[in-house]
């Protein structure tokens, strides 16, 4: 992977819809795929979609989120330092080989009509690069179109946060609409696993993967794709 560039993109939305419950970045999906990135020798680059503080969902940092990814992250100034102060999409030039968007309930608000985000996705898209997403990071990708027009998503395999997986954790209310139904909707052919157990499909250079437990095995199909 040395040469190899993934640029990683992040919400910068911190509350759940209009409520007061805060949410964001869910930091083991950005976390696991930036050191397995990093760890193949690919030069990684994480962004967000408004800059600065990166807001980071509490519940992803309390007991029984914190994954070994997450307590490296607590360990590592580099990376910490890059969502205390980070840097937009515009930030970042010259080609990159992959692009990967992490969940959080927070993308699914800024996320999907983010014109700076989608157009960074259209053009790895285009030039032949990885899009890579897990959990509710495939919301970003809902207004994303390939050179033909057609929604990326559209006749692939695809996954991201079940129906089930929404209603267990008591969101269904809170968000815009249901990741399982939309990606169904665009003609995407939505596979799942058991809820909260890993799960990822590849279809050619689109991978994503379903939960936060599918963050790792994600982030090496990716690798794989790239």
């Amino acid at each position: 992977m040395a040469g190899k560039r993934i640029l990683i993109v992040s919400t910068s939305f911190d509350k759940l819809g209009t409520s007061d419950e805060p949410t964001g970045l869910w930091i083991e999906e950005l976390a696991a795929p930036y050191f397995i990135f990093k760890e193949a020798g690919a030069h990684v680059d994480v962004a967000s979609i408004k800059g600065g503080r990166v807001p980071i969902d509490p519940s992803s940092l309390g007991d029984g989120a914190v994954t070994e990814h997450v307590k490296r992250y607590h360990e590592d100034l580099e990376l910490k330092k890059a969502l205390e102060k980070s840097k937009t999409i515009k930030d970042f030039t010259g080609k990159y080989d992959a692009v990967f968007v992490p969940g959080g309930h927070g993308i699914v608000y800024d996320g999907p009509n983010d014109k700076d985000l989608i157009a960074f996705v259209e053009k790895i898209w285009s030039e032949g690069g990885v899009v890579g997403s897990v959990c509710h990071g495939p919301a970003a990708l809902v207004n994303v179109h390939a050179p033909n027009g057609e929604p990326i998503v559209k006749g692939r395999k695809v996954t991201g946060f079940s129906n089930s997986e929404e209603e267990a954790v008591g969101k269904t209310k809170y968000v815009p609409f249901l990741l399982e139904d939309k990606l169904k909707e665009l003609g995407g052919l939505y596979e799942r696993g058991p809820d909260w157990q890993p799960f990822a499909v590849a279809d050619g250079k689109l991978v994503l993967g379903q939960n936060p437990a599918s963050s790792a095995e994600v982030a090496k199909l990716v690798l794989a794709a790239i």
